[in-house]
């Protein structure tokens, strides 16, 4: 059987971890818990990227070694995966002497191939993003000036040009090669012009914290170029001498990223792999990793988190107060993987007692305490089963293939909506039969029958939800006689609710999750300052000014993301005009696209055209909203295109 190889993004060590480190690796476990659950051979990879300017930077302002530095923020990568119950199979650190051998190996091998070439380059350079930078990006303001510097210095360059067409020809015939599609789209829009070929050394004498390159010793490797050929260290490759199976694992079945690093996995990463089939010995040429996904962002008030601006999320204070699992949960129900979300506590709090101190926890309990004490305490026989409990078998039997064709596609919060449409109907299902009506009529075998698939639908919910929350699942298993083994049989099975033993003895115990009526203390964040008493307005206006802006209804025809930045949105709008306006805002904070098709907007017809990244603006729309970014649109629903709006 082929092995499943999952990786999440290799963290970089000028920090310690945050919720967007804890959402990637949650994400990446339960894929692999569930493939595990599932009977497939599985490899787990993450780790931390330790090289570099950042982090030689961030040392030296702590006064340490870098090294020193690494072994303590490595460390607190691995203690928050141990909060948070990640079951990686290694966890790969840059600084690994096996990963060392690898890019070594590979920078040879590439340049033996005259794959590599050394040349001057004379531009800006981006400090904090260690990238450099054409005077096309600097004059369409993609960069703040102050953080580049103009440099003039020989390095070494990988002909990443060459495998332009390669890499777009895969894209087409791979439709879900990068997702989610608009992802795959943002690509497309990168890959429309030139590919340049890649700077992969940094000068010693200005950089020594990297790996030297073998054939020049006045250079390291560019951290990027090292970084990513971990997943391929991880899996035991070596571009000469290979661990034996590493092509069990390789391809990798998902390589899970954030949003912010597509480019360097959709095309760094991937035209060294397709250098790497044309360098390396037929024995060791990597294919392509089968999906690159790249994951949202958690924000707060529509705002990215950021210790500056102090709206962080305390994920081991979620963990403290709720539990491991719990906090695994929301991470993984609130949002579909891909798309970005909102977090606050309040949404938290509400998700917890919701689905699983009262859906989830009123099952089991209404399942044990009904037949602990009206039952003996024991699994009872299937009793007087009847149609009711086939329609709830057919409920379970959709559900199980549900669950699995979504957590095969690394869709995590559609397959727990699935469990959840189960528990929903499990709980209905106890309110329609009544066993305490039942009971007191005395009807034993139809009682029996009751509790029998009540338990059934629980023990099924649990073994289901393995992946996501492996402790209390286990605990729940537990509760009607079945051990993690019994458990995943359930969930590998056909879901037609025969999955207990009659007799087994059951144990009601403490609710696995309390219901909580607030979030603790020490969770909530300190209120904002009172904004200052408001002054008279200085800057008042006349009628005549105001009369100058003219408005308009205008109906969105199309939306799609800005190519080259995240927080704009690109619109047609049919302002009532020959042909419909294009548009560019700010709203990709707040809005997908796809939310905004169909509205009708309220939109400043008279403003000059302006371009915005390189794509002309037509116009503008009226929004909610100050520094923090939109909050909502100015809507006239209702009213067609071109209406005038005073």
């Amino acid at each position: 059987m082929d092995g499943f190889f999952i990786t999440t993004p290799i963290y970089y060590l000028n920090g310690k971890p945050h919720i967007g480190h804890a959402y990637t690796t949650v994400a990446a476990d339960a894929a692999a818990r569930w493939s595990r659950l599932s009977g497939r051979p599985t490899r787990f990879l993450t780790g931390t990227d330790e090289h570099g300017q950042k982090v030689m930077a961030a040392a030296q302002a702590r006064g340490l070694t870098p090294k020193a530095h690494c072994d303590e923020l490595a460390a607190s990568f691995q203690a928050m995966m141990t909060g948070l119950g990640v079951s990686y199979d290694r966890f790969l650190r840059t600084t690994d002497p096996d990963h060392e051998a690898v890019v070594t190996a590979t920078l040879q091998i590439l340049h033996d191939k005259g794959l590599l070439y050394r040349a001057t380059y004379e531009g800006w350079y981006h400090l904090s993003d260690e990238v450099f930078v054409t005077d096309k990006e600097v004059a369409e303001g993609k960069y703040e000036k102050e953080k580049l510097v103009r440099l003039t210095e020989d390095n070494w360059w990988f002909k990443m040009g060459r495998y332009q067409q390669a890499l777009l020809d895969h894209i087409a015939a791979n439709p879900d090669f990068i997702r989610p599609g608009m992802r795959r789209n943002e690509v497309l829009g990168f890959l429309r012009k030139p590919l340049n070929d890649l700077c992969i050394s940094r000068p010693r004498a200005r950089m020594s914290w990297g790996i030297p390159l073998p054939f020049d010793a006045d250079f390291v490797t560019y951290v990027w170029f090292d970084a990513l050929l971990n997943y391929l260290t991880g899996v035991g490759w070596h571009p000469t001498s290979p661990s034996e199976g590493w092509d069990q694992w390789w391809p990798a079945a998902f390589q899970l990223l954030g949003k912010d690093i597509l480019t360097t996995h959709a095309v760094y990463w991937t035209t060294m792999l397709l250098a790497l089939q044309e360098a390396c010995p037929a024995a060791t040429r990597p294919a392509l990793p089968r999906v690159l996904f790249a994951h949202g962002w958690w924000t707060m008030h529509g705002e990215k988190m950021s210790k500056s601006k102090g709206n962080t999320i305390d994920v081991e204070g979620l963990i403290e107060a709720f539990g491991r699992d719990a906090t695994r949960y929301f991470l993984l129900r609130e949002i579909a993987f891909g798309s970005d979300g909102t977090f606050s506590y309040e949404a938290f709090l509400t998700r917890y007692n919701a689905d699983l101190a009262n859906d989830l926890g009123n099952l089991a309990h209404r399942g044990l305490s009904m037949t602990a004490n009206w039952l003996g305490g024991v699994v009872p026989d299937r009793g007087a089963w009847g149609p009711p409990e086939e329609a709830l078998v057919e409920r379970a039997r959709a559900t199980v293939a549900a669950f699995a064709e979504q957590m095969d596609r690394m869709a995590p919060q559609a397959a727990l909506e699935a469990v959840n449409e189960l528990i929903r109907a499990g709980n209905k299902y106890v309110d329609t039969e009544a066993p305490w009506a039942v009971n007191k009529r005395g009807d034993v075998p139809r009682l029996q029958a009751v509790q029998r698939a009540t338990l059934e639908v629980f023990a099924l919910a649990a073994a289901l939800l393995l992946p996501i929350m492996p402790t209390k699942a286990a605990e729940l298993g537990a509760k009607v006689g079945l051990d993690e083994a019994a458990l995943a049989r359930l969930a590998r099975g056909p879901g037609d609710l025969a999955g207990l033993v009659a007799g087994t003895p059951v144990t009601l115990g403490e609710p696995l999750f309390p219901r909580h009526r607030e979030m603790p203390a020490s969770l909530i964040p300190a209120p904002e300052p009172e904004p200052a008493p408001m002054s008279e307005p200085t800057n008042l206006i006349v009628y005549e000014d105001f009369a100058k802006i003219q408005l308009r209804t205008g109906k969105v025809l199309e939306a799609i993301r800005h190519p080259d930045a995240d927080k704009l949105l690109v619109l047609k709008v049919d302002v009532g005009e020959a042909a419909p306006r294009q548009i560019v805002a700010g709203i990709a904070n707040k809005f997908a696209p796809e939310q905004l098709v169909g509205r009708t907007v309220v939109v400043v017809v008279n403003l000059a055209p302006r371009k915005l990244r390189g794509l002309e603006s037509q116009g503008m729309l009226l929004a909610a909203g100050g520094d923090k970014g939109v909050i909502e649109l100015a809507t006239v629903p209702e009213c067609p295109p071109g209406e005038v709006v005073r």
